[in-house]
């Protein structure tokens, strides 16, 4: 059985305001500029590896009315990653716990090109893991049954011997339409530590 994680709100928490809040000091303005680059179309085409970066930025530019905003938009776009992002509590030590047992560990995220340059410093207990596959490099995401498909290829995993975990039901009834069960993590380290613990004993 491999254990397989997901990076946002699973290894990682992830808040936009952080970086925001950085740059950003009225609340009018973070509540557009978020609205502009977060929670943008664009953001999805990023982790789907379909848009180049400077062109994601232009186009979420083109939806903010002042110079100001698209300047402090791309100061957002530009180091979100430095300040959005920081380990989830708890979840190192039940990597490295996992690794001693001798399960393979594999990473599979929707991710932008971004992470790929920096996720060695982001992700708790990076050594322990086996493989990693973000979105944009095979230009499909979870839970499209193509992402998954893609997981097992690069590493030759059997399906039915991998379990998943992921904080979006959606993506485990994807995992499992491909023969893969899974786990919605809920941010309770202690649950899932347990409920891994009973799954091993079966």
């Amino acid at each position: 059985m491999f254990p397989l994680y997901t990076v946002a709100k699973v290894l990682l928490e992830y808040d936009p305001d952080r970086v925001l809040s950085h740059f950003i000091q009225k609340e009018e303005d973070k509540k557009e500029i978020n609205s502009a680059v977060f929670a943008s179309q664009e953001w999805v085409f990023l982790d789907m590896g379909v848009m180049p970066e400077e062109m994601a930025l232009e186009k979420m530019q083109s939806h903010l009315d002042t110079e100001e905003k698209r300047r402090l938009a791309a100061d957002c776009f530009w180091h979100w990653h430095e300040y959005n992002m920081y380990p989830k509590a708890g979840m190192e030590e039940l990597i490295q716990s996992l690794k001693k047992d001798g399960f393979g560990i594999y990473l599979c995220s929707n991710a932008s090109v971004r992470l790929l340059s920096c996720y060695r410093e982001l992700i708790p207990a990076i050594e322990c893991f086996d493989g990693v596959l973000f979105s944009a490099q095979v230009k499909c995401m979870k839970p499209q049954k193509e992402m998954y498909r893609h997981l097992f290829g690069r590493f030759s995993l059997e399906p039915g011997q991998c379990f998943f975990i992921d904080d979006l039901p959606l993506n485990i009834e994807g995992a499992r339409a491909c023969g893969m069960d899974g786990y919605c993590f809920d941010g309770d380290v202690e649950k899932l530590k347990t409920y891994l613990n009973d799954l091993l004993k079966k």
